[in-house]
Parts: structure tokens; C-alpha cells; sequence
């Protein structure tokens, strides 16, 4: 009667829903979300999004971002992947390298490391990675 189990996997999640993290929290360890996510409190760990990510005037990560779309407004320190628009703007503090399909910067931001654009470019960062881990 009740031997029939189903498990949710992250990938059947609808990505309908926006994640936010509020002012005053602080995450340690790794982030995975399916949807959006408002990053205005800090993550000291690496974040990947399937949809937009967007971190806040107050908001903090530090660790990679790994998403489909970004506006920055906040502080990252680590490495960002973005697949389509990354938009850095306000008074946004980058310290590290840059992969974008495209890329807005706003004369008011800082941006700290090396940038590379296109969307190839994105795809061919992923596949090292890929490659590195396997081959440990």
C-alpha cells in the first residue's frame, strides 16, 4: 500500500519561485536554486542558478556565480559565469574573473580581474571545469 515512493529531484521544481536572502543573514556553504534569487545579505560559498541572480546594494557572495542572467549591485569576490546579460551596476564591487555572453558595466562600478564575452566563451569555461574535476 504505501511501498510506491516518488523522489523530487531539483530538476522537477518549477522555476516559478524567487529566493531571497535577506539583509542581516549570512549563508556558509553552497547554493543551488532552480528559479530566481535576491542575494541582500551575504553567501560565503559558491551559487548556482538556473535563472537570474541578482545581488543586492547590500548584498555580499563571496564564491563563484555560475547563472543564466546577473545584475550585481553589491560585492562579489570569486569568479562569475553568466551565460547571457551580466549587468554590473551601481556602486558594485568586483574582485575576479568574468565569463558573460554579454556584459554591461556602469562607470559608477568596480571590476577587479580578467573578463571574457561571448557565449562560446561561457560554454568553453564550463567544459574545463568539467574536464579538470574528472581528471581530479
Amino acid at each position: 500500500m504505501f511501498k510506491s515512493k516518488t523522489k523530487t529531484t531539483f530538476d522537477n521544481i518549477p522555476p516559478t519561485s524567487t529566493t531571497i536572502i535577506g539583509v542581516g543573514t549570512t549563508i556558509s556553504g553552497n547554493l543551488e536554486s532552480n528559479g530566481d534569487i535576491r542575494i541582500d545579505g551575504t553567501l560565503l560559498g559558491n551559487l548556482i542558478a538556473k535563472a537570474k541572480v541578482i545581488v543586492g546594494a547590500s548584498g555580499n557572495v563571496e564564491g563563484n556565480i555560475d547563472g543564466k542572467q546577473a545584475d550585481i549591485l553589491g560585492r562579489v569576490t570569486g569568479k562569475i559565469k553568466i551565460e547571457e546579460l551580466l549587468y554590473i551596476h551601481g556602486k558594485a564591487s568586483i574582485d575576479g574573473d568574468l565569463y558573460a555572453g554579454k556584459l554591461h558595466i556602469e562607470p559608477t562600478a568596480t571590476f577587479n580581474g580578467q573578463c571574457h564575452m561571448g557565449a562560446n566563451v561561457v560554454a568553453i569555461s564550463t567544459e574545463r571545469e568539467v574536464v579538470k574535476i574528472a581528471n581530479g
